[in-house]
């Protein structure tokens, strides 16, 4: 497909920027449109995937992450042009299917992960989950197509999520390790690729538990004083030189072995 066909597309499969620049009268989160600049400097160096303009792979990368914008920042779901706004659905792992108005009020983070040991969507909102998870990645958690199976009208695709753990999560110290998630989802689209429904297929149990997997930032230091005096208490029992020298050995021998039964 060339650029001028790529153009031609529907304006929610094209580029965020575009979308922004189009939804000027818009209610955004916060009173104004999201800046993607780090985003996209992200996106250009780690992605694992280049999809060509406007293929497949492209076409439907650029759908999903309009959505992620509309479902984040746009507060109003009857402005969002991602999606069929009266029949949208969407599920994660065969649940609960919500609508947009749900996501709208919750957000994404809530009802994809739900409540776990290491995350508890009960008592997170949208705001709290959403600062919880840009706490713990700084420099965003990016996210793309790696592969297309099917077609519109049911698009089957493989996708991976991921960002850099270079902060805190809860009381949890970050390990600066990659943390991702590889998932599958089912769009059901419209003609003019809008999305009906979407089913999304993943393990967050992996992903939860390597931001958890630093340890708590109490825990640790307990633990670094407790090396500390170990290391010190071992200086303080070693005997000196002089003590050395002067002592007999085969007494030496014999503290061993009785202090070893």
């Amino acid at each position: 497909m060339s650029a001028t066909q790529s153009q031609n597309l529907p304006l929610w499969v094209q580029d965020r920027e575009k979308v922004i620049a189009s939804s000027i009268d818009n209610e955004w989160r916060g009173g104004k449109p999201p800046d993607y600049s780090e985003s996209n400097q992200g996106l250009a160096s780690e992605s694992q995937a280049n999809h060509p303009m406007g293929s497949l792979e492209a076409i439907v990368e650029n759908l999903v992450r309009i959505f992620e914008l509309e479902a984040s920042f746009k507060t109003n779901p009857k402005q969002w042009l991602s999606v069929v706004n009266e029949k949208f659905r969407m599920s994660s792992n065969g649940g609960e299917q919500f609508s947009a108005a749900d996501i709208s009020f919750s957000g994404t983070y809530n009802l994809f992960i739900g409540d776990a040991e290491e995350y508890k969507a009960s008592e997170e909102n949208f705001e709290s989950s959403g600062r919880l998870f840009r706490s713990a990645f700084p420099s965003g958690f990016l996210w793309e197509v790696l592969e297309v199976y099917s077609s519109p009208p049911n698009v089957t695709f493989k996708w991976r999520h991921w960002g850099t753990f270079n902060g805190a999560y809860k009381d949890y110290a970050p390990t600066g390790e990659v943390v991702e998630i590889i998932g599958m989802s089912i769009a059901r689209v419209t003609d003019d690729l809008k999305i009906i429904s979407v089913e999304h297929y993943f393990d967050n149990s992996q992903f939860l538990a390597k931001l958890t997997s630093g340890g708590k930032h109490g825990s640790r230091d307990k633990s670094l004083w407790a090396t500390i005096k170990r290391f010190f208490n071992i200086r303080e029992q070693q005997p000196t030189s002089q003590q050395l020298a002067t002592s007999c050995p085969f007494k030496k021998l014999a503290g061993s072995f009785n202090s070893s039964n």
